[in-house]
């Protein structure tokens, strides 16, 4: 897969070969970004697009930790799961990631590497998904998943005004 740019006028997003980029600066402290990243009571209130509302079912934030996600929207549900293989608090997390609906749960996970990175009272996070494959990825993309990627991190910024 060539480089595709699937960026708003707030979030950088492009998708190349098996991975899948998101780049952000928020208006908020990395300290504050992580806990809003980590914490379920959090992640419940941002995580997915408009219109969506999401259960977290399992959210242990350290290596060997897992978690499981469940995103419901009008007429059905998306299920995704994984496990934390690095954590390094406040700027980084390591886990997979993977749709949980057979037959997607049946191939290897994605991978998903998370950065903060401090910049002085705003934060640049930086994620980055390696899927098993390019097809995969254009699978997953093919779901609108991309757009939905971009209404998450708008979320996130609004949930970062209120938790701050």
């Amino acid at each position: 897969m060539t480089r595709q740019d699937l960026s708003s006028e707030s979030t950088t997003m492009y998708a190349e070969g098996d991975e899948l980029v998101a780049e952000r600066v928020f208006d908020a402290p990395r300290e504050l970004v992580w806990a809003v990243m980590t914490s379920p009571e959090h992640v419940s209130a941002w995580w997915g697009p408009y219109g969506t509302t999401t259960d977290v079912v399992e959210m242990d934030v350290r290596p060997g930790g897992t978690w499981r996600w469940v995103n419901r929207y009008d007429g059905g549900e998306a299920p995704f799961r994984g496990e934390y293989l690095e954590v390094e608090a406040p700027e980084r997390y390591v886990r997979t990631s993977i749709y949980d609906v057979v037959p997607a749960n049946e191939g290897p996970p994605a991978i998903e590497e998370l950065v903060l990175t401090d910049l002085g009272g705003r934060t640049k996070v930086v994620h980055r998904s390696r899927f098993p494959s390019p097809e995969v990825l254009a699978m997953a993309l093919g779901t609108g998943m991309s757009k939905g990627a971009l209404e998450t991190y708008d979320r996130l910024a609004d949930v970062l005004v209120e938790a701050g």
